[in-house]
């Protein structure tokens, strides 16, 4: 939905455009009816936080968010734990999750030797795939049902805590066809109402905040794009944040994963404001996990923000900096529960075709046997494009990001919002050595007509850019894109 009046069916509330003056397009709400007055607490003066109050019968558009998050726990050494959680549980049978890279090295064998200290008996998948595909999501499927497992554990990135999360999913429903609880339009998004068992996550990477979110994402190979399963019900039971593990990243890894950070952080902070999102759920359960931008996701991803502006270059500058790679080991978990809640809009949308349709290219410090683009590269490379479009919806928004990566907006003016935030996103990639644009990833001008198709199923998340994008739209950032230098 756009910004223009909107009717609040049957209480005659009108709510208008906010003044253009000093506030910007995204500024202050007025209300025509006697008694609904503006709140001016710092909370909700600020930009795109005024609530709508209760919801009318038959509103069009939500009234209210809801906050899901995993447990979490953090620490140097916390994984070690692990076995004493499945013991509390009272697991007896575990799934260990991850994928043949990582089963070699020191964060699954410390999973392990806990499992084996304490008792638990459990079987280990390491067929995950780096980027899943619904093949490999249906090979850890079916290992999960062949198993009856009554606990599991993920141990790696968001490849392998989204495909444990999916195991367990379809292990616990198992009549279920695989795509009845994938994403419309690609599935049929139904919602999940069968028991999970518990699942713990143990995250090695800095970037996709999985461990804290009800969401698995994967490649549909049938029309070569990204899709996913977003539900609260798949959230882990308890993410274990151990930043100990993020010392045996390299460093590609460290800058792709936290490339994924920053623009969980922006896309959530810019998203549409919950209470403008349709339509509004008849049901809680069927109020989506990606809800719109609101005031308690808004907290994460600031912060979120500002980790990554602190501690980014250094954690992929210098592999021993432990300060740093912690820092960003939270980063990831704080904007995991921001955009867990308010959702993600066009660098993520744009990206999954990115990934998809990769025809050649191999990232530096990837150990796969397939053409890869890392997630976080294929979501940053958009990101000086995508915001320079968003800006105008809100500005101040998009100022106040700028400032926190760095950027002097003391004499910005309200219309230079999107390029100060793209400028600033440029030379924030360029210091760490990033490609230039979608052309030096194998893509050209050719492509931007597939690549605008692949966008067009991501309507989860790209109804939630504050500015509604037609085709002509998508192809001229996909465009804008080829180059960022």
């Amino acid at each position: 939905m756009g910004m223009s009046t909107l009717q609040a069916a049957g209480e005659g509330v009108t709510q208008r455009e906010p003044a253009r003056g000093a506030q910007g397009l995204a500024g202050r709400w007025g209300w025509e009816e006697e008694g609904w007055k503006q709140c001016q607490c710092p909370t909700h003066s600020h930009t795109y936080s005024q609530a709508l109050g209760l919801a009318p019968s038959g509103k069009t558009t939500d009234y209210a968010f809801e906050m899901a998050v995993s447990n979490i726990r953090y620490g140097a050494g916390v994984t070690k734990e692990v076995g004493m959680d499945l013991q509390n549980m009272g697991a007896k049978n575990v799934c260990l999750m991850t994928d043949k890279n990582l089963s070699q090295l020191p964060p699954v064998q410390m999973v392990m030797d806990s499992l084996v200290k304490n008792g638990i008996n459990f079987k280990m998948y390491d067929n995950v795939r780096v980027e899943p595909t619904d093949r490999s999501f249906m090979e850890a499927i079916e290992f999960a049902k062949k198993g009856v497992f009554d606990a599991y554990v993920a141990v790696g990135g968001g490849s392998t805590m989204d495909t444990c999360k999916a195991a367990n999913l379809y292990a616990s429903s198992p009549h279920s066809d695989f795509l009845d609880y994938v994403n419309a339009p690609i599935g049929m998004g139904k919602p999940v109402s069968v028991p999970l068992k518990p699942l713990i996550a143990v995250p090695t990477t800095s970037g996709t905040g999985s461990e804290t979110t009800g969401v698995a994402i994967f490649d549909y190979e049938h029309l070569k794009v990204k899709t996913g399963i977003a539900s609260r019900a798949i959230k882990p039971t308890l993410g274990l944040i151990d930043p100990l593990h993020t010392l045996h990243m390299p460093d590609r890894v460290v800058a792709n994963s936290g490339f994924d950070v920053l623009c969980h952080a922006l896309e959530s902070y810019t998203a549409l404001p919950y209470h403008m999102r349709s339509p509004c759920p008849s049901n809680p359960i069927t109020r989506p996990a990606y809800q719109g931008s609101n005031p308690v996701s808004d907290i994460w991803a600031v912060h979120a923000l500002r980790i990554v502006a602190k501690y980014l270059k250094r954690a992929v500058r210098n592999p021993d900096d432990l300060e740093a790679r912690s820092n960003m080991h939270l980063a990831s978990a704080f904007a995991g529960i921001g955009f867990g809640n308010a959702g993600v809009h066009l660098c993520h949308g744009m990206s999954y075709p990115i990934s998809g349709l990769v025809k050649t290219y191999k990232a530096k410090d990837y150990n796969v046997d397939h053409p890869l683009v890392p997630h976080g590269l294929s979501v940053v490379l958009t990101s000086p494009a995508v915001f320079t479009f968003t800006a105008q919806m809100s500005p101040e928004r998009h100022l106040e990001t700028a400032e926190i990566l760095g950027a002097d907006t003391r004499t910005a003016r309200i219309p230079d919002a999107g390029p100060i935030l793209a400028d600033t996103l440029r030379k924030f990639l360029f210091d760490l050595d990033v490609d230039d644009g979608l052309a030096a990833i194998g893509y050209s001008k050719a492509d931007i007509p597939a690549l605008v198709k692949g966008t067009l199923p991501q309507e989860r998340v790209t109804k939630l850019a504050p500015r509604p994008q037609s085709e002509e739209d998508l192809s001229a950032l996909f465009e804008a894109s080829m180059k960022l230098y």
